[in-house]
């Protein structure tokens, strides 16, 4: 579903914007939020339309929100490991497993 695509691609953009400058402590505070405004408008310009498109398929508020939170976890459980070098562990898998009950929830039963 393009749903879906569109907004991991938003989400590794709004990972990038919000987390990448960690990995630079040097750099001055106002060029990181300059620089993060920048990246978080490529990663509006994706999660808008994938929201619009989602809405449009049926998908309920709700369904797209939940999809996006677990997306989020997803994609920072990968740039937590791959870039900032924090190891995935037994607090990582619990949360997705609450995130796993939550779908359950906002999915389970609707027709």
């Amino acid at each position: 579903m393009p749903t879906i695509g569109l907004l991991i691609l938003s989400n590794v953009f709004m990972t990038i914007a919000w987390y990448g400058h960690l990995r630079f402590p040097e750099a001055r505070l106002g060029t990181v939020i300059f620089a993060s405004w920048g990246i978080a408008l490529v990663e509006y310009s994706l999660a808008v339309p994938a929201n619009r498109i989602g809405f449009q398929a049926g998908l309920t508020g709700g369904q797209l929100k939940i999809i996006q939170e677990v997306v989020t976890l997803v994609v920072f459980a990968a740039f937590a490991a791959l870039v900032l070098k924090e190891p995935i562990g037994w607090r990582y898998v619990g949360a997705f497993a609450c995130m796993a009950g939550a779908v359950a929830f906002m999915f389970v039963g609707r027709a």
